[in-house]
């Protein structure tokens, strides 16, 4: 168990000290505010379900995934209790966050949720996967999570969303 939390440790510290420009971070700052409580998920769900018109139930039910996901997430992050990181002064978190609680991360949740259902209401799939993990990848970036939370939120979120496209 100490080996992977030092893996986990070390891999943060990776991901919070590599490819840092202002550029990057300004646009994944954003990017995770987009994503809070899913919200960018809600907003592809009814831009999809108003262009669907009569078909747009896959999109109504994608909105009722990412929901779930996140009710689902909260859940565990409140009987896990796992706080956040906290690496040396120097390398602060680079956003706020809603909550003190780490584990699992509900930007992975909701993202890995959103993408697999939003592709079973017919949209493309990778660049929905592609925008969940640069959405996952941005808060061990951004100093606000472990790998491990996102590895763990991305299961949860996939878990639930086939759970409910089937």
């Amino acid at each position: 168990m100490r080996l992977l939390a030092a893996l986990d440790l070390r891999l943060l510290r990776l991901l919070r000290t590599r490819g840092h420009t202002p550029p990057v971070e300004i646009s994944l700052i954003r990017l995770a505010r987009a994503g809070e409580n899913g919200l960018l998920w809600y907003a592809i769900a009814l831009a999809g379900a108003a262009l669907a018109g009569r078909r747009s139930e896959g999109f109504f039910r994608a909105m009722e995934t990412v929901l779930a996901a996140l009710v689902l997430n909260t859940v565990v992050k409140q009987t896990v209790r796992r706080a956040r990181p906290v690496l040396e002064e120097e390398l602060p978190a680079l956003t706020p966050v809603l909550s003190g609680r780490s584990y699992p991360s509900a930007h992975s949740s909701t993202s890995f949720a959103g993408a697999r259902a939003l592709s079973a209401a017919g949209l493309p799939a990778p660049p929905l996967y592609a925008v969940a993990v640069t959405m996952a990848l941005s808060r061990p970036y951004l100093g606000v999570h472990y790998p491990s939370d996102i590895l763990a939120g991305a299961l949860l979120g996939d878990a639930v969303a086939r759970l409910m496209t089937r």
